[in-house]
């Protein structure tokens, strides 16, 4: 598998499988390239809906430009005061982003929600959220909104009185609930209108075997969530 940095005509492929709608996956097996390095080199300029082979190439290359050099017995990576490449992890939140984008998320509301779950307190507040992402406090308000809206984010009080967005392991629980929830209502609504197209006719058939496809699966979301609930709460066994 080549290393090194992406080729202009590299580029240009992965500008083509996003056009033809492949996954990131397929467009790494194509070039031979880490699914992360496509996700990493899509995200970092424009995302799936604006990237251009040739401006991603510009870019890079006036990057480059911009880039200190490297101080003499000094690792080019920079460090975090816990020891973490702040360059990996930068490049590991855009690939959690993606992830959040692809269910549904606006990228700036996927930015924010990757940048909770990977800090070690799990919370942030509005200005430091502002301050990771190098974006404004409006753009935060909304996404924070919009995540507390979806369940996927609560809302507590420092000792400060400063308003903190909290992911925990009872946040992502409630989030699952939620959606199972939702899922049931499709199936509620499909059933009522059975006796209104009228029982045995073919759209009420249709009506009727999604209900009872989504009653199955929300019932199974809903059930593998509180048989799983635990193993949020546990400490990860590092032997296997």
């Amino acid at each position: 598998m080549p290393g090194g940095r992406l080729t202009q005509q590299e580029r240009q492929q992965i500008a083509l499988g996003l056009a033809d709608g492949l996954a990131y996956a397929e467009i790494a097996r194509r070039i031979d390239r880490p699914t992360s390095t496509v996700t990493r080199e899509v995200m970092r300029n424009g995302g799936p809906g604006a990237y251009r082979g040739d401006l991603a190439q510009h870019a890079t290359e006036h990057r480059a430009r911009r880039r200190p050099r490297a101080v003499p017995g000094r690792s080019p990576a920079l460090r975090s005061a816990e020891g973490r490449d702040n360059e990996a992890l930068r490049a590991y939140e855009e690939t959690f982003a993606t992830i959040f984008m692809q269910s549904g998320l606006p990228r700036i509301t996927a930015r924010a929600l990757a940048g909770l779950y990977t800090t070690d307190t799990g919370s942030l507040t509005a200005a430091e959220i502002a301050e990771r992402l190098q974006i404004s406090p409006g753009s935060v308000s909304k996404a924070v909104a919009f995540l507390d809206s979806q369940g996927l984010i609560r809302r507590e009080r420092d000792e400060r009185r400063r308003e903190r967005y909290v992911v925990d392991d009872d946040v992502l629980y409630q989030s699952v609930m939620a959606s199972a929830r939702s899922t049931a209502q499709l199936g509620e609504i499909a059933r009522q209108g059975v006796d209104i197209l009228g029982p045995g006719t073919p759209a009420a058939a249709r009506l009727e075997n999604i209900a009872r496809f989504v009653d199955f699966v929300s019932e199974n979301i809903a059930r593998a969530a509180d048989q799983a609930r635990e193993i949020l709460h546990s400490k990860p066994d590092r032997d296997h």
